[in-house]
């Protein structure tokens, strides 16, 4: 038996680690550099090409009507048969609230659930970072992304119109109400997403799970709209209805705003519930908000 004398000594080997001497970011620039991959993320940029498919395809299939409604609004001008867009720019979103809802859908469980799975709250906890600005990152990121998917196709109709030689200040005006309003309903809806998405670690729960939310309610909500307001012939009761789906209270808030064309069986009924709408679409974002935090504070790191 050998003695402690005689076993093999340790040896140190040199793989070149060095601390680290350069700038160190500040709290504001880790927030911003979440922003930044958190918005690039819900395209699909910077990760594997299947993760591009759905947030791209999602994108092709909310930009192609509005290139064909151009083309459609310039050669119908030249043939003397239009004098302004196929379709307002305030119902876009409405028309194609399906693309919207499933890229939502994919975008928000891939911002923070995927985090909860594989536990990177504490990596970015790790830096200068509060949990409040990770839900800021988050929130913001999504709300931009949708905001981007939304008022892409709004600028090509508006070009289409420009081109068509359509009034430009009539159509301006126009245009700017519906990025106003495309700004709410990308608000709203990341808001919605981001809580449902923050409740699982599981993705594919979360894609389920806001997709149901979001197609459900409005099916609900716009069925129950049309009952009230054309069997039972009471417009003012169904135009209430309209508070509770995102996509149908956003709508709302535009109708009365903006005096447009209700995009659903029955718009605010008066000022008093076009009040009530555009108070519930920020109390949903307020809410979202606070809820995120609060979510974020129970995480364990």
């Amino acid at each position: 038996m050998s003695s402690p004398d005689s076993a093999p000594a340790g040896v140190i080997h040199n793989i070149g680690y060095r601390g680290y001497d350069g700038e160190r970011l500040s709290r504001r620039a880790i927030t911003l550099a979440l922003y930044t991959h958190g918005l690039r993320g819900a395209f699909g940029l910077g990760r594997a090409a299947r993760s591009k498919v759905i947030p791209m395809g999602m994108a092709v299939v909310m930009l192609l009507p509005a290139v064909v409604l151009a083309v459609v609004a310039v050669v119908g001008e030249q043939m003397g048969q239009l004098s302004g867009p196929v379709v307002p720019y305030t119902r876009y979103a409405m028309i194609l609230q399906a693309a919207l809802a499933i890229f939502v859908a994919v975008a928000a469980p891939q911002s923070v659930s995927l985090d909860l799975r594989f536990h990177s709250l504490p990596l970015y906890l790790a830096r200068p970072l509060a949990r409040a600005d990770y839900v800021r990152a988050k929130l913001t990121a999504l709300t931009t992304a949708v905001f981007l998917l939304l008022a892409a196709p709004l600028l090509v109709m508006y070009l289409g119109s420009l081109a068509a030689g359509f009034d430009a200040a009539s159509e301006t005006a126009d245009v700017a109400q519906a990025l106003l309003g495309a700004l709410l309903y990308a608000a709203v809806l990341s808001s919605v997403s981001l809580v449902i998405a923050s409740l699982t670690s599981r993705r594919g729960f979360g894609i389920a799970a806001i997709v149901t939310v979001l197609v459900l309610s409005y099916s609900i909500v716009s069925s129950m709209q049309g009952v009230i307001a054309f069997d039972a012939d009471d417009p003012t009761t169904a135009g209430w209805v309209g508070l509770f789906s995102p996509m149908t209270l956003v709508d709302g808030v535009q109708v009365w705003a903006f005096g447009v064309t209700t995009s659903t069986p029955a718009g605010p009924p008066n000022d008093l519930a076009g009040a009530a709408f555009l108070l519930t679409s920020l109390a949903v974002v307020a809410l979202g908000y606070v809820v995120l935090n609060r979510r974020y504070r129970k995480v364990k790191v």
